[in-house]
């Protein structure tokens, strides 16, 4: 009632009869826009993630599911680091605030450089994709609601939702912590952590995987410099560090989905599996699906005290025994490290400032036509530091074609002034030449005009001889 006599008071007389139906209006845009906001959690919900009784899947299952309705596993991580570079969010401190406006933005143009990388029959709708994915990211990051996000929470939080192999993620995530000479930031990581832990509170396990100032300690206890390859092997290990314990798992469970095995699950009797297949080492040929194994479902002798096995993959009984030979025999190859071994120091930035850029190519429409028929690009339209190239290419050119025509006409050879005709081109050569580099702090101005002119008359000389 309060709010409708201020909407009155603010109104000329005229808008008064229109106000109830404004405030209808203005209500229902509320209302769509906090239904639009709770989309996704909503959808969530229905899967019913939360029957799920380990904390770890749990999480990782949520992640997974709100990656893929945001259409984030269609994104490699390495479109995200161009999409970041396009923004301009390299050039900003980690701690700049940026509005919500200009985070869709971005978001805008990560979809649509998407569908234009996706075949026409495989399109997204980039609209319904940048709503989800933006009101995600404001319920996890705008803690405060103020509707700005911190670069560091954007970058963090789009690093990981997307698609691309791990190993590739943790490396860029490294590129934003550590320092120039290549040795990881303790204070970066915190800042890290503090963001990256806002995806698990945002699907609602906070109380499993939320932020504490002692988890970057507790991740590297040693009291040492953190290169590369051992943030890479803390984080990678089986098991990883307890607070990111999820990560790891959610790029698994995009692995598996598609695996099939064709062998039945011992609780539900289905005939074949997807995703992970457990085994029992305790209870003969006991196997269950991810999804009896998940919500605690077990049966005759079985219990969920006993120890289980996680299989990604199928092995036929033949191909087991076949390996189990090779083991016997010491024909298995060592196991490969989680992730190749990278240079402890960065890569050091290429100056190119003192390369000569590519020559541009050449318009025929501003071309000077010889008389040995080649085009030469004018002086006046070419760039100031191809100058000197291009100049003498022109005069090597003017010299070749000079002596071909010479060599190529009976007359000519026969001319007792052969020799002094090519001795004057040689020496105006020579002289123009050594007059440039005596004066290297002419004009640019002048000396393209010099030798325009100087180039219009050696030209104007061969025509009158040729004739």
């Amino acid at each position: 009632m309060n709010d409708l006599k201020a909407f009155y008071a603010v109104r000329p007389p005229e808008e008064k009869l229109r106000a109830p139906e404004r405030m209808i209006e203005e209500g229902s845009r509320r209302g769509k826009t906090v239904a639009e906001r709770r989309q996704i959690f909503m959808d969530m919900r229905a899967q019913n993630f939360d029957e799920i009784r380990l904390s770890a899947y749990r999480t990782a299952c949520k992640l997974r599911f709100v990656q893929r309705r945001c259409n984030l596993h269609l994104v490699d991580v390495w479109n995200m680091i161009e999409a970041f570079r396009d923004n301009g969010l390299n050039t900003l401190e980690h701690q700049t605030e940026i509005s919500v406006s200009r985070l869709e933005t971005i978001l805008s143009a990560i979809y649509y450089q998407l569908n234009k990388r996706l075949p026409t029959t495989h399109q997204i709708n980039p609209e319904q994709s940048i709503s989800l994915l933006l009101n995600f990211m404001v319920a996890a990051g705008d803690c405060d609601g103020q509707g700005r996000l911190t670069v560091l929470s954007v970058k963090s939080m789009l690093a990981t939702m997307c698609g691309g192999k791990i190993v590739d993620k943790l490396r860029y995530i490294f590129s934003q912590i550590s320092d120039t000479h290549g040795a990881m930031t303790v204070a970066k990581f915190d800042s890290f952590l503090l963001e990256v832990l806002k995806l698990p509170t945002a699907v609602f396990e906070g109380p499993s995987f939320g932020y504490h100032d002692h988890h970057a300690r507790a991740c590297f206890p040693q009291q040492k410099k953190i290169m590369l390859n051992l943030f890479l092997d803390t984080l990678l290990a089986d098991p990883p560090p307890q607070c990111l314990v999820w990560l790891p798992l959610m790029h698994r469970l995009a692995n598996v989905e598609n695996v099939f095995h064709p062998v039945p699950c011992s609780y539900c009797g289905a005939e074949s599996m997807m995703g992970f297949r457990y085994c029992c080492q305790q209870c003969h040929n006991y196997q269950l699906c991810q999804d009896c194994f998940w919500r605690g479902h077990a049966n005759r002798s079985h219990s969920n005290q006993h120890q289980m096995k996680e299989h990604s993959s199928w092995k036929s009984p033949v191909k087991k025994f076949g390996q189990a030979i090779s083991k016997s025999l010491g024909c298995v190859p060592s196991r490969e490290p989680a992730h190749p071994i990278f240079p402890e120091q960065p890569e050091r930035t290429l100056d190119l400032a003192n390369l000569v850029p590519p020559r541009p190519p050449i318009n025929m429409n501003d071309a000077t036509v010889f008389p040995s028929g080649a085009p030469t690009p004018t002086k006046s339209r070419m760039q100031p530091g191809l100058a000197a190239a291009q100049r003498m290419n022109e005069e090597h050119a003017l010299i070749a074609a000079y002596v071909n025509r010479l060599q190529s006409s009976p007359r000519s050879l026969d001319s007792p002034s052969r020799l002094d005709e090519e001795h004057k081109l040689i020496a105006r050569y020579a002289a123009r030449l050594a007059a440039e580099s005596g004066n290297p702090e002419r004009p640019a101005g002048d000396f393209n005009f010099d030798t325009n002119r100087q180039q219009r008359q050696l030209i104007a000389e061969l025509e009158n001889k040729n004739r």
